[in-house]
């Protein structure tokens, strides 16, 4: 028999390497946030950082100021200036409390009971927007003038009693005392809370208020237990978009206040421009602004959410 030989096997064919795809758009998003970080540098940082080299400097206007390490500036600053830097925290904080009483039950009406209304709340809420902060302001001293009604109704209501037993209003008149600021605060940032509160109570699912009514709990319970906790990201945001320019506001305690109604916010605008004192300016800017970082701080971990709206 002949031997059959087989023939060898093909060797496989070498298949050609592939390269990994190539990554388009790699840099997009960085050059998409490339003119937002130029903004925040140029018009937030480097601003800082000056005012930070300002505020250790010494000198006058006449002869210039030169970087001298100063930093008893900010002791001498915050130990002369501590009532304002109070009184600011007081008023913001009294005006904030005021806001998110007001600015609940609106919010819960306009999420949940204002229907085909909504819109139109919404543009009422939002309408002082479309006039100036100053113009807004200066409202206030006609609403609050001594021969006006609503200070001619608080008189009558008593309310003038209380409010000048706490220090608040002088006798009977409102103009130029803590209350006319606090207005005035409230009436301003009112619908920055407003916002973030109907924001929040809105994506909350309408199918947990029925299976609470299920459950035979009471609107009560209903509220303290589902749509409280659920609009906590909206308080924290509405709050905090309330405190902080409330804070270092100082429109309304110039245009409705006294000299005993003065904050921080004007204490620094005096400093920079009639005094022209810039290193206790920028001492006090930087003061304020580390006061409100630690209370922010402390409240957003007290508050237990971190999603804001």
């Amino acid at each position: 028999m002949a031997a059959v030989t087989e023939a060898p096997p093909l060797a496989p064919t070498p298949t050609p390497e592939k390269k990994p795809p190539r990554k388009r758009g790699r840099w997009t998003p960085y050059l998409l946030l490339l003119p937002g970080l130029l903004w925040l540098v140029v018009f937030f940082a480097l601003p800082v950082i000056y005012q930070a080299s300002t505020s250790v400097q010494t000198g006058s206007l006449e002869e210039g100021y030169k970087v001298t390490w100063h930093f008893a500036t900010y002791w001498d600053a915050l130990s002369e200036y501590w009532p304002q830097f109070v009184r600011s925290v007081l008023y913001a904080g009294s005006a904030t409390v005021l806001c998110l009483l007001l600015g609940y039950p609106l919010a819960y009406l306009i999420a949940f009971r204002a229907g085909r209304w909504r819109n139109l709340i919404m543009i009422l809420v939002i309408a002082p927007f479309f006039t100036s902060f100053l113009i807004r302001t200066l409202a206030w001293k006609t609403i609050l003038a001594d021969s006006g009604p609503v200070v001619g109704a608080l008189d009558a209501l008593h309310v003038l009693d209380v409010t000048s037993w706490l220090g608040w209003t002088a006798g009977d008149r409102v103009l130029a005392t803590p209350l006319a600021v606090v207005c005035g605060l409230t009436y301003n940032f009112l619908p920055f809370m407003i916002l973030p509160l109907y924001t929040s109570l809105e994506r909350i699912d309408p199918r947990l208020h029925e299976a609470a009514n299920d459950l035979y709990a009471k609107p009560s319970t209903t509220f303290r237990k589902v749509t409280f906790p659920l609009s906590m990201p909206g308080v924290v945001s509405g709050t905090l978009l309330t405190f902080i320019p409330a804070t270092g506001d100082y429109v309304n305690a110039d245009l409705l206040g006294s000299t005993e109604t003065r904050m921080v916010g004007n204490v620094i605008q005096s400093q920079f421009l009639r005094i022209l004192d810039y290193p206790t300016a920028a001492a006090l800017s930087f003061i304020l602004m580390a006061a409100i970082l630690i209370m922010v701080t402390l409240y957003i971990r007290k508050s237990g959410t971190e999603d804001l709206v």
